[in-house]
């Protein structure tokens, strides 16, 4: 790889984890409970727009992206309130390795609608994360531990980190729109700013929390405001090098590097930073989750392909499908 293509990636990675760092700090000093979690999410996104909007604009429109943008944008804003909440219930190093798991969704979407091959390392990282998730909650009175409301939300972090590599992927294989990277994430995050906005008004009135979060002193609590734009500016960043970088390099071995290097980093940051205490159980859990991201993400020789056009007997792929809309 090129000097400036290494700077990037390091700058990309270091974006990715602040993200997390930040909701988790958040999670720590928040006491606004859902309502919080979504205006944090609301914030974070409009931030994000306006970053995008600014760092290269629109370049295309089509109701492909804006549709599929729309869609992506709530599941972006339910992913990241996920994530706050399993960080507020329970350790972040194994809800990262979790989270990271979602590797699953991108060996099996590709293996059922984009004509991709899956082979044996696939299969045993799927059975390993059975495993990881086994090892996952603690039967105690501290919830920290890992009980099973933070399970629930890892849980459905993870399926929404999937389902978010599900549409990017959807995105990039349309041949006529997969230029209009800058129009999706731009629509995305403006809809996720909606979507969490009308959420934490919802829940405002139900929790009898205040949008504006504030101190003990009744004061806006700044810093909490300062989390949500820096994080929100990272978020940015995060996705608009990553979109540069799938192109420089080969996908092969940019995704595995990017799981890999970030799960490594948040869990590190975890023990080290937030000084997180996991049970032996839990530190298991941990190293079959790790074994399992590697497997998903390890070559193989390919040994199963087929679509869901082959088991339905259906007259065209989902490539077929995505390519047919303009």
């Amino acid at each position: 790889m090129e000097p400036l293509t290494v700077i990037i990636l390091i700058i990309s990675m270091l974006a990715c984890l602040a993200t997390y760092l930040f909701k988790k700090v958040y999670s720590g000093r928040s006491t606004g409970g859902m309502t919080g979690a979504y205006v944090y999410s609301a914030i974070g996104c409009i931030v994000s727009a306006v970053v995008l909007l600014i760092w290269g604009g629109f370049d295309g429109f089509s109701t492909f992206t804006v549709v599929l943008g729309l869609l992506f944008g709530m599941v972006v804003s339910l992913q990241e309130i996920f994530v706050i909440k399993a960080f507020a219930s329970g350790p972040m190093a194994f809800t990262m390795v979790i989270v990271a798991c979602s590797t699953v969704f991108t060996a099996l979407s590709g293996f059922f609608f984009f004509e991709e091959r899956i082979g044996v390392t696939q299969i045993m990282g799927i059975i390993t994360m059975v495993g990881s998730f086994a090892f996952a909650v603690e039967k105690k009175k501290d919830e920290k531990k890992g009980g099973f409301v933070w399970l629930l939300f890892a849980v459905l972090a993870f399926i929404g980190s999937g389902a978010i590599g599900f549409m990017q992927k959807t995105h990039q294989c349309s041949e006529s729109h997969k230029g209009e990277l800058n129009t999706f994430l731009i629509i995305s995050f403006a809809v996720s700013f909606l979507f969490a906005m009308g959420l934490a008004l919802i829940t405002m009135k139900k929790e009898g929390k205040p949008l504006v979060e504030k101190d003990k002193n009744g004061k806006i609590y700044w810093l909490v405001f300062a989390i949500m734009l820096a994080s929100g500016i990272c978020v940015a960043a995060n996705h608009k090098l990553n979109l540069g970088l799938a192109d420089e390099i080969p996908s092969a071995i940019f995704f595995p590097l990017l799981t890999g290097v970030n799960l490594v980093l948040t869990t590190v940051s975890a023990l080290v930073i937030f000084k997180e205490k996991l049970t032996k159980k839990q530190w298991i859990g941990i190293a079959f989750g790790v074994v399992s991201v590697a497997f998903l993400c390890m070559p193989t020789k390919w040994i199963f392909s087929f679509e869901l056009k082959d088991i339905f007997e259906l007259p065209f792929s989902y490539r077929d499908f995505i390519n047919t809309i303009k």
